[in-house]
């Protein structure tokens, strides 16, 4: 468990990354409730005050997405404030490099881990799946399985799709939904992880499919946003039109 000043970054976003947009108004925030509730109601109605808003949920985001990464809230206000005033730094730059040489090496020890244990539960997952009925094994290990059938051409890498998907874990958890958005994606068939340039290649337009995408045709050892190191990748995907 963090104290109250040092939480992680899923927490800080749910509820204290408010107080990091706020950072470029103001130095209050010298605890955690405090910050947050100083920045929800902070005014916005300036371009001034817009501007540091976006600059500040920006670093927000960047930060969320660096995962295994914990903040304490009261050192990054201090850091941000301190830079903002001009004044000098606390820590000397060589202290500075070696926190974050440290932070960087327990964030890879710590996803080395995660990996190790999403690979090992994906491989489970996957031995189950191939021998589910319908389930086709490419020989880069991409599983598919055809929900609609189309009649339409088939893209090429050079071509540019409208597509429709909904991307889960295999626990279920989704992390990225053109259906839930209500808006289908165009893209370039090279312009997606490898699981997808393969499947796209191999459909036509008007099919739907079900992919399941081994982590080496997907995001690897290093995840990507919501996706965890060594994830499994499952996803339904209707082929609209090519461009």
């Amino acid at each position: 468990m963090h104290s109250s000043l040092s939480f992680t970054l899923r927490s800080c976003f749910t509820a204290g990354v408010l107080a990091i947009a706020t950072l470029l108004l103001s130095a209050c925030g010298k605890e955690t409730a405090k910050s947050a509730a100083a920045a929800t109601a902070a005014v916005l109605e300036s371009t001034d005050q817009q501007v540091s808003y976006g600059l500040g949920y920006n670093v927000g985001a960047n930060i969320k997405r660096q995962s295994g990464l914990t903040v304490d809230a009261a050192a990054l206000t201090a850091g941000i404030v301190d830079a903002i005033a001009g004044k000098d730094a606390r820590l000397s730059e060589a202290d500075m490099q070696a926190a974050f040489g440290k932070m960087q090496e327990r964030m890879r020890v710590e996803s080395a881990k995660a990996s190790g244990a999403n690979e090992a539960a994906g491989k489970a997952y996957l031995e189950a799946n191939k021998m589910k009925p319908g389930v086709t094994v490419t020989t880069s290990g991409l599983q598919y399985e055809v929900l609609k059938a189309g009649t339409g051409a088939k893209p090429k890498k050079t071509d540019t799709v409208v597509v429709h998907y909904h991307g889960t874990l295999i626990d279920g958890t989704i992390f990225d939904s053109s259906i839930q958005r209500g808006q289908p994606i165009s893209f370039t068939v090279t312009g997606v992880i490898a699981g997808w340039i393969e499947a796209l290649q191999l459909m036509s337009v008007g099919d739907k499919w079900k992919l399941t995408i081994p982590p080496a045709l997907g995001y690897g050892q290093h995840g990507s946003g919501k996706i965890p190191p060594g994830a499994v990748l499952v996803f339904e995907v209707e082929l609209i039109a090519i461009k």
